[in-house]
């Protein structure tokens, strides 16, 4: 296929209308405009990151999607290129969704799903090798159907590696009846593929649904890989986001051993405190060595307040994912995050008042905290905060022995009340001395949290302007911090329309 400029595609009037909304982040990844949901084919090439995502560009609704394509040598200042993949006749004339690349010997290869109608089936196309320009295969779609002694309650998203001599593929799934699933495939040329079996199968009746550790009854976007502790031991994770009949709810990942044809678990973990604020999340290994992971920032306000914004949907920062000793996970933004500060506007250690004081104002911020709680001692931070505080979002954490309950309240964070202000919550690790170290990334409506290596990720939409104000609380807490303001980053509009 010929590659189409991304500034082709995309209506002026609705890049327009997305440039003016003030709840739109200027240094977390964007679409040009439109519909932009998971993270695809994340890979580093010749020093260059690549990042795919699903993209409508006609319109910020989830419908025919394409994959939109980006790229960039640090991670964090991005240039669009041509869309990649785009619906045509065939077994994908209803969207291109969510896939992997990976390198067939020296030939670039993408494993998607393709939409025609309710089937999703996987598809394969071969890539130049600047990963521009793309081609389906005539064989789509490369799996005719699910597996057919199990009714399943969809089937797509694919993780795609080389094991030895052979290809190994999973493709999200669920039985009915009994939970969600990854369905386990092999193949020698990603053309033709045998089915092997469930790698692990969930249980849907486990819990409460809809319950933060609720496993659904559909696994999508699962992912597999392994990392190593700071043990030396090695440790796999099999990540999933649940879902069920049609409703997205939350990432997790089951920690244990993959062996042969099956994973055998551990335990089971919450991937973002969040929620489905960061869903669907890929991950991949550097050049370096690294685990680097990404994910989707839904909305939290109406799908019509979207269409009338021209856009919907970010992309979280990159995330580097490395090994507890308890077999669980940490995350971090990327060093390379770090290049987007821009002016310290403070730097002050103290001992926290049970009295609420600004300490900082901004929309566009990176925060850096030290705390040292005492156990039972508390801290609340107040993100864009109105001086009347009629509008604020309140942070709070407190310690309870080894852990501190980290509480998310956004009952008043917006004077609108179509959003969306339903309460986050999770345990989050303590050192032994009460020490406590948390990241707050503040960029309009998107806000990344990491307190002791632990994730919560939210979208928050303040109506009024002077909704600015950063306040700490803490009676007797003793607290370092540092405060940067962001680069915006802009995108190259005039290198997306040439390429």
């Amino acid at each position: 296929m010929t590659a189409t400029s991304t500034s082709t595609l995309v209506p002026a009037e609705l890049i327009a209308r997305a440039a003016a909304d003030p709840h739109r982040p200027v240094y977390h990844f964007t679409a040009p405009a439109g519909w932009l949901n998971d993270p695809n084919g994340l890979t580093q090439r010749d020093g260059e990151y690549h990042l795919f995502y699903q993209f409508n560009p006609y319109e910020p609704l989830h419908h025919r999607i394409h994959w939109g394509h980006a790229v960039s040598t640090d991670l964090v200042h991005w240039r669009d290129l041509p869309i990649a993949l785009t619906p045509s006749d065939g077994p994908d004339v209803d969207g291109c969704w969510s896939g992997v690349l990976v390198y067939d010997g020296d030939t670039p290869t993408i494993v998607y799903s393709g939409r025609h109608g309710e089937r999703e089936l996987p598809c394969v196309a071969t890539g130049s090798p600047d990963l521009v320009e793309w081609t389906k295969i005539a064989e789509n779609p490369v799996i005719a159907a699910p597996p057919a002694d199990v009714e399943v309650t969809a089937f797509r998203d694919h993780c795609v590696w080389r094991e030895g001599d052979a290809w190994r593929q999973l493709i999200g799934s669920g039985i009915r009846g009994q939970g969600g699933t990854a369905f386990l495939y092999e193949s020698t040329d990603l053309r033709e593929w045998e089915y092997v079996g469930p790698l692990l199968v969930g249980d849907s009746a486990a819990g409460e649904a809809g319950a933060p550790d609720w496993t659904g009854t559909m696994w999508e976007c699962v992912d597999l890989f392994r990392v190593g502790g700071e043990d030396g031991a090695h440790r796999d994770i099999l990540v999933f986001s649940a879902w069920d009949d049609g409703v997205t709810h939350h990432p997790l990942y089951w920690s244990g051993r993959y062996e042969g044809d099956r994973f055998v678990p551990a335990a089971l973990h919450r991937l973002d405190l969040g929620g489905r604020y960061f869903y669907a999340p890929q991950s991949m290994r550097d050049e370096s060595g690294r685990r680097l992971m990404f994910g989707w920032l839904q909305e939290g306000r109406p799908d019509t307040a979207a269409v009338s914004a021209g856009w919907s949907g970010v992309m979280s920062l990159p995330r580097v994912v490395t090994a507890a000793p308890d077999g669980s996970l940490r995350q971090a933004p990327a060093p390379e995050v770090d290049a987007l500060r821009d002016e310290q506007l403070v730097s002050f250690s103290s001992v926290l008042s049970a009295e609420s004081v600004e300490v900082v104002r901004g929309d566009e911020l990176d925060l850096e905290l030290r705390l040292t709680l005492p156990d039972g001692g508390a801290v609340t931070i107040a993100l864009r905060a109105t001086d009347d505080d009629a509008e604020r979002t309140h942070l709070h954490l407190q310690r309870h022995g080894d852990s501190a309950e980290l509480t998310l309240d956004r009952t008043r964070s917006s004077l609108d009340p179509a959003v969306d202000a339903s309460p986050r919550a999770g345990e989050v690790p303590v050192e032994v001395d009460g020490r406590l170290d948390v990241r707050i990334l503040v960029d309009h409506s998107a806000l990344e949290v990491f307190a002791g290596g632990v994730p919560l990720t939210t979208r928050v939409y303040p109506t009024r302007p002077d909704a600015l104000g950063i306040r700490l609380s803490g009676d007797g807490v003793p607290a370092q911090l540092r405060v940067w303001s962001m680069h915006t980053v802009a995108r190259d509009a005039a290198a997306a329309a040439g390429a």
